[in-house]
């Protein structure tokens, strides 16, 4: 019972951080009329939050080891609870842009402090297997929360409460956080690799920033090509840093780790792909089927519940199958579900058409998700674990922002003049076609993993039978 009340507190963190994906999407509109954004700037509205998340991720998870893993937890709720409670308060677009981007800042704090908490808190194994079920499952659990939290909340009150929301919530967590969270203790004897944290949190910065504006700015603007080329610079010199520094923010054997580097390559994989379907889901309920903004978070209970029921069956495929065989096999659902889903995206179709694409589709990123963070953790020394879950979800937010970016140029159709039924075929078709472009690069993962993945040592343990060793698990 002790390690029970620990775990659903970092479950809502992860939860908390989930949410903000989906919850702002539905009430850009109502954002727009009253706080006076023009259509080229509202975009700001989610990039202003995503740049920041995706920039300092890495530095995020360092400090939690050297700082204290429950200090920067609290430290990420507080600024995640402040940021939203200027974001509710902000009248016109300089202050909530700004307002998104310190609640950016903070997730990039939360996020992998919660994911480290949740590693080193539970032994690997079946412990820790178990443990990343429930931080998936809450994840999963915040993305359609947010989607139907943020059409009835705007609908009710208007769009200042989607803000609002999160601060009783990261209140609550923050102080119950001193209850039931080990102390941690002193900090971390050693130097702060200060040109590494520098050099690699602008490099990632810039990079996100390029590919988050490249869509609306075009690729070949002078503003996103200077930051591709600052970014490129940057990193070089960023892995220059960390190759001669006593100090490394990233030490450069945890790439050698090959579960770690195969991990890292999966979660890409998955960003790219499989994060980015939602998106496409939300066009295709409200711009294909005519769904409201309460009608389409509903919608995302189908594939919730297929997420969880394969957050849930991680946690027992894995000592049959290792942690290779399983996440191989579940990024191959994946890749099989939205391969359905895409051939069922039509102007004429229904909810009820889409459910087996949408529930194989669940099913395979349930699998994958708590078993590639699971498989991108094993064989790291407790000390470090902070800087690979700040590592991880660098990897997915980069990878989603570039998925996004290539998947949203797939989809693109012109549908100048377009009205009524013509108008939801053309936008059907190219949703279509970002979805069928998703799943074939999703068979990418599966082949990376079984490449990459250290091979079965020894034969998986059965359910009633030993503890699972590491070696095991890498199978």
């Amino acid at each position: 019972m002790r390690s029970v009340i620990p775990l659903v507190l970092l479950g809502l963190g992860s939860m908390i951080t989930a949410l903000d994906f989906t919850i702002v999407y539905v009430a850009l509109p109502q954002i727009a009329r009253d706080a006076g954004f023009s259509p080229h700037a509202l975009q700001w509205v989610v990039s202003a939050y995503a740049v920041p998340f995706g920039g300092f991720l890495l530095l995020g998870g360092r400090l939690s080891d050297l700082l204290g893993r429950r200090r920067m937890f609290v430290t990420g709720l507080l600024l995640y609870g402040a940021a939203s409670l200027l974001g509710g308060l902000a009248t016109s677009p300089a202050p909530l842009i700004g307002a998104r981007a310190l609640q950016g800042l903070g997730g990039a704090v939360l996020m992998p402090a919660t994911l480290s908490l949740v590693v080193t808190m539970f032994a690997e194994g079946p412990a820790r297997t178990r443990a990343m079920t429930v931080w998936a499952v809450s994840g999963a659990a915040g993305l359609s929360l947010g989607a139907l939290l943020g059409g009835l909340l705007t609908g009710a009150f208007g769009w200042e409460a989607v803000f609002f929301v999160n601060v009783p919530a990261a209140a609550a967590a923050a102080a119950a956080a001193f209850a039931v969270l080990t102390p941690d203790g002193g900090r971390r004897a050693g130097g702060f690799d200060l040109p590494g944290a520098l050099t690699g949190t602008a490099g990632v910065t810039g990079l996100v920033f390029a590919v988050a504006q490249g869509p609306q700015w075009g690729w070949t603007s002078p503003a996103v090509l200077a930051s591709a080329a600052a970014a490129a610079a940057l990193l070089a010199g960023f892995f220059v840093v960390e190759r001669r520094t006593r100090i490394p923010l990233l030490p450069p054997r945890l790439l050698a780790n090959r579960h770690t580097s195969a991990g890292a390559v999966a979660i890409l994989v998955y960003g790219l792909t499989l994060q980015c379907v939602p998106y496409f889901l939300t066009l295709h309920f409200q711009d294909v089927l005519g769904y409201d903004a309460v009608e389409s978070g509903l919608a995302f209970l189908g594939p919730t519940l297929a997420i969880t029921a394969g957050n849930l069956a991680a946690e027992r495929l894995i000592p049959r199958l290792g942690l290779r065989g399983t996440l191989a096999a579940s990024l191959g659902v994946g890749v099989a579900g939205t391969a359905a889903l895409a051939s069922l995206l039509s102007p004429g179709g229904s909810y009820i058409g889409l459910l087996a694409g949408l529930v194989g589709y669940g099913l395979g990123t349930g699998l994958s998700f708590a078993t590639m963070f699971t498989l991108a953790s094993t064989g790291v020394a407790p000390h470090e674990q902070g800087v690979v879950s700040g590592l991880s979800s660098t990897v997915l937010q980069a990878g989603n922002a570039a998925g996004l970016a290539v998947l949203v140029a797939v989809a693109g159709r012109d549908t100048a003049g377009l009205t009524g039924q013509a108008l939801r075929a053309t936008t059907a078709a190219g949703l279509r076609s970002a979805v069928w472009a998703a799943a074939a690069i999703s068979v990418i993962g599966v082949v990376a993993t079984l490449a990459l993945a250290p091979a079965r040592t020894r034969a998986a343990a059965r359910p009633d039978g030993p503890r699972d060793t590491p070696a095991r698990l890498a199978g």
